[in-house]
């Protein structure tokens, strides 16, 4: 069982003696289960509240005269919440050691003992009251560190799944990136004319004739067609490797032509020979380049 701890406020040492003898005649460990753990002579508030803090139970032990009375009163007011409870016990007047009834003093200490036990039943169902409110409000707080306990674990698989979520977004995204470059460099039917300009500015732009011939010779049928003055490639570095050798080439003819110096004319043969087939030329001229897409998708298709 809990020890209950009590101090005595006294004012002044003569009256430590008394209150020093009177308990001599009390057991008040085995009837009350207290200890008296001081017995402070001061009428100092200041050097009251240092030595009262944290009792269970405060006697203020003056005189019954009015100064008596009017010095408890005052520190009833400035120390009544400082400690669990204040009690006020009358000494009789003129109590020095040598006249004072020892055991009157033993008999109001006693009873001022008894009155603060009694006080604290009164207050009692009201303590049972708030015990059992703080019952409640810390099983309600059981429940919501449970609650808190959970939703953290749930909030951790959420965060990791976020993350994982995260890299996957951030993979097909980086893709779908790699995709949209992949599809800008697909180039799209383009004017043979622009083509050979962007590469080659100051020079003349071959016959249509002459690319579609380095096509076949190149094996590139299917990879790039030519028709209708337009170029189509689905990888544009084709392109401009396409020209590029047709550029050589023609600037190779033109160096051997000029080395070699004019040619004789041929004589007439009695039946003209038969003109090479223009391969992979279209020579429907209403062919739009709409219409070229079309015809590019289906090779693409197949």
């Amino acid at each position: 069982m809990t020890i209950v701890d009590v101090r005595i406020l006294v004012e002044g040492a003569s009256d430590v003696e008394v209150v020093s003898k009177a308990l001599q005649g009390l057991a008040l460990g085995s009837e009350y289960n207290i200890t008296i753990s001081a017995i402070i002579p001061t009428t100092n508030v200041e050097i009251a509240k240092s030595a009262a803090a944290g009792a269970d139970l405060l006697i203020i032990a003056t005189d019954a005269d009015r100064v008596g009375r009017d010095l408890a009163e005052r520190l009833y007011n400035e120390l009544n919440e400082m400690v669990g409870h204040v009690e006020r016990m009358k000494l009789p007047l003129g109590h020095d050691l040598e006249h004072v009834d020892v055991e009157l003093v033993r008999k109001e200490l006693r009873n001022t003992l008894v009155r603060a036990g009694l006080k604290s039943l009164q207050v009692l169902p009201d303590y049972m009251e708030i015990r059992k409110e703080l019952l409640d409000v810390k099983g309600k707080y059981d429940q919501l560190a449970n609650d808190y306990e959970a939703l953290y674990k749930e909030h951790e698989e959420l965060q990791k799944k976020y993350e994982e979520l995260h890299a996957e977004y951030t993979r097909l995204r980086s893709e779908n990136e790699g995709l949209r470059e992949l599809l800008d460099k697909k180039s799209r039917p383009v004017k043979i004319e622009e083509a050979w300009k962007g590469l080659f500015p100051a020079e003349p732009v071959p016959k249509e004739r002459i690319i579609a011939i380095a096509v076949e010779k190149l094996g590139l049928a299917g990879k790039i067609i030519v028709g209708q003055g337009y170029i189509f490639a689905e990888d544009e570095s084709l392109i401009e490797e396409l020209l590029k050798t047709v550029y050589l080439s023609l600037a190779v003819k033109e160096e051997l032509e000029e080395k070699e110096g004019p040619k004789p004319p041929k004589p007439p043969e009695e039946r003209p020979a038969p003109e090479p087939e223009e391969p992979n030329i279209v020579e429907n001229p209403e062919l739009k380049p709409d219409e070229i897409e079309s015809l590019l998708k289906g090779v693409g298709d197949e």
